[in-house]
């Protein structure tokens, strides 16, 4: 199935979160935070201004994005875990 995100919404899949702390602690399941990073799998065409232009996205397809902690709504496609939000939760694109 194929997903195509309206406006200037986008569908991102969450990064696997640590096993690990920084001091090598290895965590349960129970104490993992979800990740607040994530892939851009999707975008929409982008927003539309009160002057009628479109105001295109500023990420694309491929994009490892940070996002607000609790940004868009979560969505199963498939078997797989989404999330689909506002161009505006997203803080960050990490380059490499």
């Amino acid at each position: 199935m194929k997903i195509r995100p309206l406006a200037d919404k986008v569908l991102v899949q969450r990064l696997e979160a640590e096993n690990k702390t920084a001091g090598g602690i290895v965590l349960p399941d129970s104490a993992k935070e979800k990740p607040q990073k994530g892939k851009i799998v999707s975008v929409g065409k982008g927003k539309m201004l009160d002057d009628g232009t479109l105001q295109k996205t500023q990420v694309k397809k491929g994009d490892v994005v940070l996002f607000t902690s609790y940004a868009g709504t979560e969505v199963k496609i498939d078997g797989k875990e989404y999330l689909i939000m506002s161009e505006s939760d997203i803080m960050a694109v990490i380059e490499k």
